[in-house]
C-alpha cells in the first residue's frame, strides 16, 4: 500500500505478469532498472505519462501485446505504419485513446504542447529513427 497519491509525470507504473504494481522514477535509469529488476521485462506492462510539443523523431514498435496511448492534453496524430502505406488516427479529445496494435511500428505528430498516457507491453520493444 503506498502512503498517498503518486504522480504519473514523476514515477510511473511496472504492472508484473502476476499483476503486481511497483512504482519506478522516471529519471535517466529508468529502463536500466526495468530491465535489471523486472525480468528483462518479460511479460510486463508499463504505465507512463509524457508530454511534448513536436513531432517524434523515432518510430517505435512492441513484438509482445498491443499498447494504448491515450490523449490527457493538446491533441496528436499517431501514424501507424501498415501493410500498405500509413495509416493516420487524430486524437483531439482530452480522453480519446488508440490501440496500436501488437508489432506495429508507430510515431506520433503534433505541433502543440500534448500530453500523453501510455500503456506499453516493454518487453522487445523496438526503436528507429523517424
Amino acid at each position: 500500500m503506498t502512503e498517498g497519491a503518486i504522480n504519473i509525470n514523476k514515477n510511473f507504473a511496472v504492472i508484473s505478469p502476476d499483476k503486481k504494481v511497483t512504482v519506478e522514477a522516471f529519471d535517466e535509469s529508468l529502463y536500466q532498472r526495468i530491465e535489471k529488476n523486472h525480468n528483462g521485462f518479460k511479460g510486463h506492462e508499463l504505465v507512463s505519462c509524457h508530454e511534448f510539443d513536436e513531432d517524434w523523431t523515432s518510430w517505435e514498435m512492441h513484438p509482445n501485446g498491443d499498447e494504448i496511448v491515450m490523449l490527457l492534453s493538446g491533441q496528436a496524430t499517431l501514424v501507424l505504419e501498415i501493410e500498405n502505406g500509413e495509416k493516420t488516427i487524430s486524437v483531439e479529445e482530452v480522453g480519446a485513446y488508440v490501440i496500436v496494435p501488437r508489432g506495429v511500428w508507430h510515431t506520433v505528430k503534433t505541433t502543440i504542447k500534448t500530453t500523453m498516457l501510455f500503456i506499453t507491453p516493454g518487453e522487445g520493444t523496438q526503436h528507429r529513427e523517424a
